[in-house]
């Protein structure tokens, strides 16, 4: 009987970890009844109830598993580290908030099954935030240009993955992955299924500025080098300018020395428009070296503080 692996990551959910456990052990008791199945819950320190709703459902039903981090490790590395202790002959990563349809866990099997190492789950529409959906759209079409690698638009990591492919997660050790990112470089032939991504059904989503950010740069440090690229031909160019420039005021300042000052006006605004630039360049400039810092470091994904029904 081949077995198939739900992992769900969660981070202060006490309001649907209950509610989607039993989701999923509905739909693979009704629907998928020929498979055996584990849930995987990996908690990434929450800070309400989550964790003792978490103990009870583990206790009630033994295919269901969990593991306690010790601190927050971050919406990437904490989902990945879980997917790697799975084993289950294929792995479904699925989100606590129902975001993700536990009604596509059929669907995606059904096309495992005809052969597909990876079926990923594609948002077309979305009942979130239109702005929002506007930034995110505006967002994957710029880093799909600006890569050399395939990037898959409103692919949130919700999908299906064969064991062989968790086999490469395991063998890859990366220290920052991103998900998304190695799905479209190094994943197998794959099958895309759209859905409408529906409202949280409880509680406040954990995304903001920062963490929507953070994922932006881990994008672009990891799969461009545009970046740096822009970086080095702006700096080309404005030199250039910069020199044609202050040519152009010493010849003038020769020519017309009595009745031409300089003045401290375009002096002011070269070095305000050149030292903006700098500034920009370097912070760019410095994400790369952040990713190269943390993949150097080679600290691990997650520290485990519990296990539950291994």
């Amino acid at each position: 009987m081949k077995k198939i692996s739900i992992m769900i990551p969660c981070y202060n959910e006490e309001e649907n970890v209950v509610p989607i456990s039993k989701a999923v052990v509905d739909v693979m008791n009704k629907e998928l009844p020929q498979y055996d199945y584990e849930i995987l819950f990996i908690d990434n320190c929450s800070k309400d109830n989550t964790r003792s709703l978490i103990r009870g459902i583990c206790k009630e039903n033994p295919k269901v598993k969990a593991i306690f981090n010790a601190k927050n490790f971050g919406q990437f590395n904490s989902p990945y580290h879980a997917m790697c202790q799975t084993t289950g002959d294929c792995t479904i990563s699925l989100c606590a908030d129902f975001q993700d349809p536990v009604e596509l866990i059929p669907k995606f099997v059904a096309e495992w099954e005809k052969g597909y190492k990876i079926v990923c789950g594609i948002k077309t529409a979305s009942k979130e935030n239109k702005i929002m959906r506007f930034l995110r759209s505006c967002y994957y079409k710029t880093i799909r240009k600006m890569s050399d690698v395939e990037q898959i638009e409103h692919f949130t990591g919700f999908g299906l993955y064969d064991k062989s492919f968790i086999d490469v997660l395991r063998d890859l050790k990366d220290p920052t992955p991103f998900l998304r990112g190695i799905v479209a470089e190094l994943g197998y032939k794959r099958k895309d299924i759209e859905y409408t991504q529906a409202k949280r059904a409880a509680g406040k989503t954990h995304n903001n500025f920062y963490t929507l950010y953070d994922a932006a740069m881990l994008s672009f440090t990891s799969y461009t080098t545009m970046g740096l690229r822009v970086a080095t031909i702006a700096g080309f160019i404005f030199s250039f300018i910069s020199i044609i420039v202050a040519l152009v005021y010493l010849v003038l300042k020769l020519i017309f020395w009595e009745r031409y000052p300089a003045g401290m006006y375009p002096v002011l605004l070269m070095v305000s428009v050149m030292g903006s630039l700098q500034l920009f360049f370097i912070g760019f400039l410095g994400e790369y070296v952040l990713s190269m810092n943390k993949r150097i470091m080679n600290r691990p994904l997650v520290i485990e503080e519990e296990r539950i029904n291994f």
